[in-house]
C-alpha cells in the first residue's frame, strides 16, 4: 500500500472531494403532561411521520438552506399521538449534491416540544437514506452502527437513534414513502452531557488535545477505515472543552468509511491509498506502550461490537459478515506487535 510522506501528512488538514406551500397547523391530542424517556436513551427504532413540501426541500442543494414548515408526528408507547410543528432544511455538502434524498436538519419549537420525546433538543440532524434501494438501506444501517460502536468505547461520542420515517408530501403530489433514517445528537447536547462546551476554533492540532481521547479517535478511525477527517480543519470533528481547558475531539460523519465503502466514497489522492478499504492511521506518533491502553479499550468491547452487527434487524447478513471480516483484520493487527509497528508506529504522523 502506498504511503504519503510524513512531512505532507503533518498538516492533517486535507479533506477529500469529498416553493413550499403553507402547511396546516399540527393537530391531534396534546402531548402528555409527563415527560417521556429521553430520545437517545432507547435503542429500538422510532417510527415518525414527517409532513412537508419535500419537492421544494429537495430543490435546495446549494449553500443557501431556507427553512420549510413541517409537522413531525409519532405515537407514544402508551398510544398517545403527538404532533409537533417543525422547521426543515437541507444540510451537508457531498451527500447533499449526490443523493436523491437530501440530509435534513429538524428544528423544534422549545415550548411545544417541552413534554415530548424531543424535549430540550432544539435542532437535530436527520441522516437519511441517500437513495431508496436495498444497498442504501444497508449503508444507512451500517453508518448508524458505527456511532453505536464508538459509544461503546467512550461517552465523548455522538449518540444516534434509529428511525423509520414516513415522508408525507404536503402538496399531495407524491405518495408517502417509508425509509430508515437516524437522528444524531446535537453538538451542544453532546457537550453538555460530557460537562464540556463546544469550541469552534480551527487550527488546533492533534497534539494539543487530550492524549487519551486523541488516541481513541485515531485508532477508531483506523478501525472503521475512515480517512475523511481532520482535527485542525474541524472536518467531521467537533472539539469540546472542559473547565480545565482540556480539549477533546469527537468524530462524526462516517459514510466514507472503508467498512461501508459506498460506491461514491474515494480517498483523497494525497493520502496515497487506492480505496477507502485501505486503512491508514492518521494520528500522531506513539510508542507501543502508549498505544497499549488504547488497544485494550477496543479489545474490551470487541464482543459487544460484533453483537451489535449480528443483532441489527434488516441489515443483510452478507453485509454483516463483510463488516465483521473487516474488523477481524483490525483485531489481528492491534494484537500483533509486528503489525502494530508497521501500521501505527512506522506510519504515524510526527506530532
Amino acid at each position: 500500500m502506498l504511503r504519503l510522506s510524513l512531512v505532507a501528512l503533518t498538516a492533517l488538514g486535507v479533506a477529500p472531494l469529498g416553493v413550499g406551500g403553507a402547511l396546516p397547523q399540527a393537530d391531534g391530542p396534546r402531548p402528555p403532561a409527563d415527560a417521556p424517556a429521553a430520545l437517545f436513551d432507547a435503542a429500538d427504532p422510532l417510527a415518525i411521520t414527517l409532513t412537508a413540501d419535500f419537492n421544494a426541500i429537495a430543490k435546495e442543494r446549494g449553500e443557501k438552506k431556507s427553512p420549510h414548515p413541517g409537522v413531525l408526528s409519532y405515537v407514544t408507547p402508551g398510544g398517545d399521538s403527538v404532533s409537533l410543528n417543525v422547521s426543515l432544511h437541507t444540510r451537508g455538502h457531498y451527500r447533499l449534491r449526490i443523493c436523491q434524498f437530501p440530509p435534513l436538519k429538524v428544528e423544534f419549537e422549545k415550548n411545544a416540544s417541552a413534554h415530548t420525546l424531543f424535549a430540550h433538543q432544539g435542532e437535530l440532524k436527520l441522516v437519511v437514506q441517500c437513495r431508496d434501494n436495498r444497498a442504501n438501506t444497508n449503508y444507512l444501517l451500517e453508518e448508524y452502527l458505527i456511532y453505536r460502536v464508538y459509544n461503546l468505547v467512550t461517552p465523548r461520542s455522538f449518540r444516534a437513534r434509529l428511525t423509520r420515517v414516513t415522508y408525507v408530501d404536503a402538496t399531495g403530489r407524491r405518495q408517502p414513502e417509508t425509509r430508515y433514517g437516524f437522528f444524531l445528537e446535537n453538538d451542544g447536547r453532546m457537550a453538555q452531557r460530557n460537562r464540556t462546551h463546544v469550541v469552534d476554533t480551527k487550527g488546533v492540532i492533534q497534539s494539543q488535545t487530550d492524549p487519551s481521547q486523541m488516541g481513541l479517535v485515531g485508532v477508531f478511525e483506523y478501525l472503521i477505515g475512515n480517512t475523511d477527517w481532520s482535527v485542525a480543519a474541524l472536518h467531521n470533528i467537533v472539539l469540546i472543552e472542559d473547565t480545565t481547558g482540556g480539549l477533546y475531539p469527537v468524530p462524526y460523519d462516517f459514510d466514507w468509511s472503508g467498512v461501508i465503502a459506498p460506491p461514491y466514497a474515494v480517498p483523497d489522492s494525497r493520502l496515497g491509498i487506492r480505496t477507502v478499504r485501505d486503512r491508514l492511521y492518521r494520528s500522531y506518533c506513539r510508542t507501543a506502550a502508549e498505544l497499549a491502553p488504547v488497544f485494550a479499550a477496543f479489545n474490551a468491547v470487541k464482543d459487544s461490537i460484533y453483537a451489535l452487527y449480528r443483532g441489527q434487524e434488516d441489515l443483510e447478513r452478507g453485509r454483516v459478515e463483510r463488516a465483521l471480516g473487516y474488523y477481524d483484520e483490525f483485531y489481528r493487527t492491534i494484537n500483533d506487535p509486528r503489525r502494530v509497528k508497521r501500521e501505527f508506529i512506522e506510519s504515524c504522523v510526527p506530532g
